[in-house]
């Protein structure tokens, strides 16, 4: 599919795509004449690529993560890395459930 039906079935603008595909998040697509042809696995990698950033993930860090094994896009890397970020949050999560149990005890000890 070419970069305009890219960019609406992504969400994400065609200079952002040309971005990603510069920095080498995705590979350069297959082009017909002067047009970038996107397939099914880009789309894929796009939409994760987006979602990471929604989570506070760098580039820089998916950079190294979206490898290929035998020219086929390296899942299991990029699900090792999912699984770091899920246990990430979850320690984050705990250490606010810890915070508010501290406040909590402040706040009951106040006696207005």
């Amino acid at each position: 599919m070419y970069i305009g039906e890219t960019s609406k079935k992504t969400g994400l603008s065609i200079k952002a795509i040309r971005f990603y595909e510069e920095k080498g998040l995705i590979r350069r697509p297959e082009r017909i004449g002067r047009y970038r042809v996107y397939q099914e696995t880009d789309i894929e990698l796009l939409i994760l690529i987006k979602e990471a950033k929604e989570l506070g993930v760098t580039l820089s860090q998916l950079k190294g993560v979206i490898t290929y094994k035998n020219g086929k896009v390296d899942w299991a890397n990029i699900k090792t890395f999912l699984g770091k970020i899920r246990e990430q949050l979850i320690n984050q999560i705990d250490d606010i459930k810890r915070k508010i149990d501290r406040l909590d005890k402040c706040y009951d000890q106040i006696n207005p």
